[in-house]
């Protein structure tokens, strides 16, 4: 079967070189008929559109993709067992089950429905999106929670070891790498935060614009971009506000996610003839070698610096390598069944009839499931400053096409930016309240309210010089 990879390749190089509307084209050609609710493909359209500023239907690839996700939170509060019971992926690998989308990816769903809202003006419903983020957040933390207690009872009563140091020949540097072992865990973002801390402060809510700034800075210390939102958030919903500026949130966003890849890793099986290894597929995500580098980006004679404060790479290694021991588990159960199997086949049907089952046992062992939602970036920066209202010109240091006229106004201001290594889309910016007035002062309230002439006198008139030379004579 052809790995979701492959199928998207093509969309994927289309948006990179500049053709967004041929890569939207290609992917409806999957969404078409039975496929027209998956879920994955909705997400890969739903980014898509967005990345070519079309948020309205951004936004409704992506209500499909989140009634799905409503469906697994629905089952994750109610009926937790139906989703960890899988069977096909204990027989048939972890691909043949139906896709659920990654923890993060659920997470960023919400969040860029939110983006969605901002770019068309919608406030309040961002709100919304913003409180359904923390709430799936929530269901997340409490059903892996429960997932990852069943999977180590399960793998005590079959007597199976999990852990990567027990396949053989799996990279499990690609897992243990430091950036990964930080994270908290694989589903929370600190974009997801900020946005959420600068949605509240733009509603005027500074109570609850705190704990979000609060949370990103937790998931991404030490960071001053981020450090700085939390600061200076009470100069900034008062009074002391600085006047007549716009505050400018760049949201910059580089490349795509990465792939996850197939890795044939040696497996124990136990017979009664003892052991025999064998092939297990096992997905590998590798770190991105020529990541996007962003410091600064220039608005007219303004350096402003930008932080990385989300990596997907990073992320998505996180969710493998809390994923993995469930994976080794269930390969586990599957490698001991399709042992006994074999042992079984090779003493009642003999040699011919134990090659058969061997046959059947490799084909139905398929390879790893590499469904992943590939359209979301790579790695997302922000940058945010206080710039006076007025045209500018938008820098982008090493980026083609990097170069843009932005007309900045209004309270707060919007900029969602995506690069590619050939490519640069300048989303929609959005505009949120007005500017706050600069305050009138003495001068120019005495020069605007001049006294006016007493009555009874009269301002003489003007008389103009009279020109040099002979005088004109009567005719």
């Amino acid at each position: 079967m052809p790995t979701h990879d492959s199928k998207l390749s093509s969309s994927l190089a289309a948006t990179t070189r500049g053709d967004i509307d041929d890569a939207i084209k290609t992917l409806d050609v999957q969404l078409a008929g039975e496929n027209k609710n998956d879920l994955l493909l909705n997400l890969e359209k739903g980014e898509l559109l967005r990345v070519g500023a079309r948020y309205k239907d951004s936004q409704t690839a992506f209500e499909i993709a989140d009634a799905k996700v409503r469906e697994w939170e629905n089952l994750a509060k109610t009926a937790p067992d139906k989703l960890m019971g899988q069977v096909g992926a204990v027989f048939m690998g972890d691909a043949s089950i139906p896709y659920e989308g990654q923890d993060y990816e659920k997470v960023m769903l919400t969040t860029r429905m939110a983006l969605n809202r901002l770019n068309l003006g919608d406030l309040d419903t961002a709100r919304v999106d913003i409180k359904r983020t923390h709430e799936r957040e929530a269901v997340i933390a409490e059903f892996r929670a429960r997932e990852t207690s069943e999977a180590e009872q399960q793998a005590k009563d079959k007597g199976v070891k999990t852990g990567a140091k027990e396949l053989n020949g799996y990279p499990v540097e690609t897992l243990n790498d430091p950036e990964v072992l930080k994270l908290k865990n694989g589903y929370q973002n600190a974009l997801s935060h900020y946005l959420a801390g600068f949605v509240y402060e733009a509603l005027n809510e500074p109570g609850l614009a705190a704990p979000g700034y609060r949370k990103a800075i937790e998931l991404r210390p030490d960071l001053p971009v981020l450090e700085e939102g939390l600061r200076g958030l009470d100069q900034r919903t008062s009074f002391r506000r600085q006047k007549g500026v716009t505050d400018v949130l760049f949201i910059i966003e580089a490349g795509n996610a990465p792939a996850r890849k197939s890795k044939k890793v040696a497996f124990p099986i136990p017979t009664t003839n003892g052991l025999v290894t064998a092939s297990f597929s096992f997905p590998v995500i590798y770190p991105e070698k020529n990541s996007f580098e962003l410091q600064q980006l220039n608005v007219g004679d303004i350096a402003m610096p930008a932080a990385l404060i989300t990596d997907f790479n990073v992320m998505a290694r996180k969710a493998l390598h809390d994923e993995l021991p469930a994976m080794q588990t269930r390969a586990a159960v599957r490698a001991i069944g399709k042992g006994l199997f074999q042992d079984q086949a090779n003493k009642k049907l003999g040699p011919f009839g134990g090659l058969l089952t061997n046959v059947v046992a490799v084909a139905t062992e398929s390879e790893a499931d590499d469904r992943m939602w590939r359209g979301l970036p790579e790695r997302v920066f922000v940058a945010r400053a206080f710039v006076p209202p007025g045209e500018y010109d938008v820098r982008i240091p090493n980026q083609a096409d990097g170069n843009q006229k932005l007309r900045i106004d209004g309270r707060y201001m919007v900029v969602p930016v995506r690069l590619y290594r050939n490519k640069t889309y300048f989303g929609e910016p959005v505009r949120l309240g007005a500017v706050t007035a600069l305050p009138v002062t003495p001068a120019v309230e005495e020069k605007a309210a001049k006294p006016p002439v007493p009555a009874g006198r009269r301002a003489k008139p003007v008389v103009p010089p009279k020109p040099k030379g002979k005088s004109e004579k009567a005719v």
